[in-house]
């Protein structure tokens, strides 16, 4: 009888999780579309050496995490990621020509570098601010990923939000004491990062035993109550991803 009660709820949980939709703050699409949105725009961006028909994707596709952006309504990030894609892309054009060649020659390859990985990076944080931990373990579960794997990556999910809300506070604590300002580069270094980076030790043991105590690295199969699932929405993005990797197949062997 229990174990027909138990097969009775997990099937009216079946149920309620198919009829339910991604919300507008997962941005409508399935976690696993995401994370092949973002791998293929690292495939594309870091991979690709500009030449071809790349030259003119590589650009469109810059584009697109800010409109992501503006949608989720972070227009401040946006425009911080808008702006530091624009000074790496210009960079090259209308300083360098008058910098020393000794200067050139070493920020030369960092600043491609940084064209490059800005918009994987934009799209990674695109990923992080439309993704729970939650939806993450359970998209790959439904991929038959491994525990050692889907878990420390869970952890990160958690992380990076946490990393930010600790550098907040020690923030507000120095200017509380007025110590620490930009007027003293120093200072800041001393009364910010250094209390930041002693916390991250702790950070990260209390999200792994938070991540135990929940059971994410248990051995049996979990439920979970996240609305994932693919629509007409991540078709539309998988056929976008698939069309990238074609243009940089052909763009690697025509040249």
């Amino acid at each position: 009888a229990e174990k027909a009660l138990y097969q009775e709820r997990i099937s009216v949980m079946d149920t309620i999780l198919r009829n339910t939709r991604p919300t507008a703050k997962q941005m409508y699409l399935d976690p696993r579309t995401k994370i092949l949105l973002c791998l293929t725009y690292t495939l594309v961006m870091l991979s690709s050496e500009g030449m071809g028909i790349m030259r003119y994707v590589q650009p469109c596709l810059a584009i697109i995490p800010i409109v992501l952006l503006l949608v989720l309504k972070k227009p401040l990030l946006a425009g911080y990621y808008a702006g530091l894609y624009l000074f790496t892309a210009a960079f090259p054009y209308l300083i360098m020509p008058h910098l020393p060649r000794a200067v050139n020659l070493l920020f030369a390859g960092i600043v491609a570098i940084s064209t490059q990985a800005i918009p994987s990076m934009a799209m990674f944080c695109f990923l992080m601010l439309t993704t729970t931990a939650s939806e993450f373990v359970a998209a790959m579960d439904r991929l038959h990923i491994s525990k050692k794997i889907s878990m420390p990556i869970s952890v990160m999910f958690r992380f990076f939000p946490t990393i930010k809300e600790e550098y907040a506070a020690i923030r507000d604590a120095m200017r509380l004491r007025n110590v620490g300002s930009w007027r003293n580069p120093l200072e800041m270094l001393e009364y910010r990062l250094v209390p930041l980076l002693a916390g991250l030790v702790s950070i990260g043991n209390e999200l792994s035993a938070s991540a135990l105590t929940r059971g994410l690295n248990a051995p049996i199969r979990r439920t979970n109550m996240c609305p994932i699932g693919f629509h007409w929405q991540d078709v539309a993005v998988i056929l976008l991803c698939l069309v990238l990797i074609v243009l940089f197949v052909l763009s690697a062997i025509m040249g």
